[in-house]
């Protein structure tokens, strides 16, 4: 091959067989990288496929399975978590695109032996049925509140709808924002 300057173009996967290290070469994706995670207020370091998503980290490295994989396409919001302060699909999110983050899941809303408001809420509301959505649901109905989407229940509605719940708890979880809403607000 010969490229446009008249060079010989030389495939990366030969060169990286004859031993060439220089950065053109692309490191193999079946090398772990590591990679510290910051999640709920403490660091994690992790040995990961480049290619893990935050997801996988969470559920499969660090345990925390709160976080539910649903679709595994960002359709149903299930992972939704937390990544300064940001609402993220996190099944669509590589974990070293979160390094030197802050990453809130389920597991850090709550405080010592106190619920976080919108966990309780959604308690006191029932605003869960078979509950595998809810840990989504909360993070993003936190985040719905924290980004000034809470103000009437169109704007939750609308603000909350990247969210499915196949059990169809939608005004219990519409209800369960409008209660937390204004303790979060002023916290």
């Amino acid at each position: 091959m010969v490229g446009a300057a008249g060079s010989a173009l030389v495939p990366i996967t030969a060169r990286a067989a004859a031993g060439d290290t220089s950065a053109s070469v692309a490191q193999d994706p079946a090398l772990p990288l590591e990679v510290t995670l910051h999640v709920n207020g403490k660091d994690k370091r992790l040995s990961i496929d480049p290619r893990t998503t935050v997801l996988d980290a969470l559920r499969e490295h660090l345990k925390l399975t709160g976080s539910k994989k649903g679709c595994d396409h960002g359709q149903c919001g299930a992972c939704t978590v937390l990544i300064d302060d940001r609402r993220v699909l996190s099944c669509l999110t590589l974990a070293l695109a979160a390094e030197r983050q802050e990453i809130t899941t389920i597991e850090g809303l709550a405080t010592d032996d106190r619920l976080h408001p919108m966990q309780q809420a959604f308690i006191d509301n029932d605003a869960f049925q078979c509950g595998y959505c809810t840990p989504g649901q909360i993070m993003s109905a936190v985040a719905c509140v924290k980004e000034g989407h809470a103000n009437s229940e169109a704007d939750i509605r609308e603000y909350m709808s990247g969210n499915i719940c196949r059990c169809a708890a939608y005004p219990n979880i519409v209800a369960a924002v409008k209660q937390a809403a204004p303790e979060i607000m002023k916290g």
